[in-house]
């Protein structure tokens, strides 16, 4: 092999490590700023849970609360909807226009 098309050296395990964790930390100062938390308003209660939004947790912003990862073990142990509770789901639903009429 010539030295130009020689591989790259192999870094090293840490040395990796460290550079996912740098890069890791810049994306989430990135979304934190195009994706402030909410403070108040009905933005700042989520559907998952009336005291913390798993956007919240997952940008950094909080940690996870108690209340929260209870909820998530419980939807996770859930079982999974059948095909057909999944397609009468969405036929009811009116979609974007709101309309039952015209499903997504």
């Amino acid at each position: 092999m010539t030295p130009s098309n020689a591989p790259a050296a192999k870094p090293e395990e840490g040395e990796f490590v460290r550079w996912i964790e740098e890069k890791s930390e810049t994306m989430k100062a990135g979304l934190r700023d195009k994706f402030p938390p909410a403070t108040s308003g009905v933005g700042a209660i989520g559907p998952e849970t009336f005291t913390q939004r798993i956007e919240e947790v997952l940008l950094g912003h909080e940690p996870p609360a108690a209340e929260l990862l209870e909820e998530l073990a419980a939807l996770d142990g859930a079982p999974p909807l059948s095909d057909e509770e999944l397609a009468r789901q969405a036929l009811a639903d009116g979609g974007v226009d709101g309309n039952p009429d015209t499903p997504e």
